[in-house]
């Protein structure tokens, strides 16, 4: 009796297909070919948590993070387009209304491209610093202002732009090609994830259709933007778990066939450690992302601290496991394009993005404490 098809695996089958051995040149040229990212689009796959009614694979949380581990594994910028087209479909899913959930999710599943505006010059974690504005104007809103290091900048159609709307804040989606809308790239190479098509974005009195605020706008800038960076976190996780999971195949398959002092360098006991290190790192990085996806999926009280705490870990491990990968293959891993030297420097992104190390450590020490109480 053949053996049954494991879920995802036609999936993973397609996927490894498209990207193959490909990622090494992208990351050296700094592009990643658009018809692949619209026909990942147009497959599902980069928002695979949107139902399949929608357009999308209607995945749960733990099934669409093992898809972004496998992806990130393969190549790292093309899982950061992936975490922000995912975390534009979310967007709308969770603030728009019954019409704009309609027409941008069929946009997002059909082969169109988003990319999502957080960080400012003078505002990163800093939210009270956020200098975007969206306005009402009689049947349209005008948007002002500049966003930073917007991933996924260089190939999107949509610009999904967090701003200030008075006192409160809102979620507009803006056409790329809208009059106004100035996309400036950022010079390369960059350190890490270097294809992922990070541009700045400047806003110039963007005039748009009212309907184009999602929701309405007059959402709490707070919570607009823990909800929105949640998603992020949880894929961010699954990413770093999938570059765990590339250096410790690249360093053990290196190890088992390197041979130096008459022996392979994996028998040699301080090579040895590194290997068991990698194996214990993409234990905790996998444990922790499912706890962080099983608490995502049942809408658990802890979800919020949980996907931080995913995201903490999985970035930690991440860069020590890249490091300790680059050691073990020492100047066969120093290429620059090689996969364990683009962990390397993608994983160092990961320590910084949708929250850095020291602004996770600051939520966890908050949760610490309330906690104690």
């Amino acid at each position: 009796m053949p053996e049954q098809a494991k879920p995802l695996d036609d999936e993973r089958a397609l996927i490894g297909e498209l990207i193959a051995d490909r990622a090494e040149q992208w990351d050296l040229s700094g592009e990643l070919p658009i018809g692949l990212l619209r026909d990942l689009g147009a497959r599902g796959l980069l928002c695979a948590e949107v139902p399949a009614s929608a357009g999308g694979l209607g995945l749960d949380s733990g099934q669409n993070g093992e898809l972004t581990a496998y992806v990130g594994s393969l190549c790292g910028s093309t899982r950061s387009i992936m975490t922000s087209h995912g975390m534009a479909a979310w967007m709308v899913s969770r603030f728009g209304d019954r019409a704009q959930r309609r027409a941008y999710l069929a946009e997002l599943t059909g082969g169109r491209l988003a990319a999502v505006g957080f960080s400012e010059p003078g505002a990163g974690s800093d939210l009270a610093a956020m200098r975007t504005r969206i306005r009402h104007d009689g049947d349209s809103v005008v948007v002002t202002g500049e966003k930073k290091w917007v991933t996924g900048a260089r190939y999107a159609d949509q610009l999904m732009i967090l701003g200030r709307q008075g006192d409160e804040a809102a979620v507009v989606v803006v056409p790329a090609s809208a009059p106004g809308v100035e996309l400036v790239p950022i010079a390369t190479p960059v350190l890490g994830c270097r294809a992922a098509g990070h541009w700045h974005v400047r806003l110039n009195d963007v005039r748009l259709p009212a309907d184009h605020l999602l929701g309405g706008g007059g959402q709490d800038l707070s919570m607009l933007y823990t909800t929105a960076l949640s998603y992020g976190r949880i894929s961010v996780a699954w990413g770093c778990a999938g570059i765990v999971r590339a250096c410790l195949k690249a360093a053990t398959e290196h190890a088992k066939h390197r041979e130096q002092f008459g022996k392979r360098i994996g028998e040699h006991q301080l090579v040895a450690r590194h290997l068991a290190e990698l194996l214990v790192a993409e234990q905790i990085a996998t444990r922790v992302c499912e706890h962080a996806s099983a608490a995502w999926q049942s809408f658990a009280p802890d979800m919020v601290i949980a996907t931080v705490l995913a995201k903490h870990v999985s970035a930690r491990q991440a860069a020590d496991s890249a490091a300790a990968a680059v050691q073990v293959l020492g100047s066969a891993g120093a290429m620059d394009g090689h996969v364990v030297a683009r962990a390397y420097r993608d994983a160092k992104l990961m320590e910084i993005i949708e929250g850095s190390n020291e602004i996770c450590q600051l939520i966890l020490a908050d949760h610490a404490l309330s906690a104690a109480l």
